[in-house]
């Protein structure tokens, strides 16, 4: 098993409700699982999510994720 740690930031905080801004998500998996696993956990629709950040570095969603990982995911933003 590993344990990687999640942040949802702007309208994806929705998948996960009880987090607060600077909180984030503990989440255990099955070693060389990948980021749409994450996805698929927290029910995010891929069309919800615009970058993804792992360990500060920007990873498309087959990235292999390893123990301590820390994930940011972002939505695309709307503004004018």
């Amino acid at each position: 098993m590993i344990n990687v740690e999640v942040r949802l930031y702007a309208t994806l905080r929705k998948y996960y409700p009880k987090s607060n801004k600077s909180e984030s998500l503990k989440v255990s998996l099955k070693k060389g699982v990948t980021l749409q696993h994450i996805y698929d956990r927290l029910n995010i629709s891929i069309e919800d999510i615009k970058i993804v950040m792992v360990n500060g570095r920007a990873q498309n969603h087959g990235y292999a994720l390893s123990d301590g990982d820390r994930i940011a995911i972002f939505p695309p933003v709307a503004g004018g």
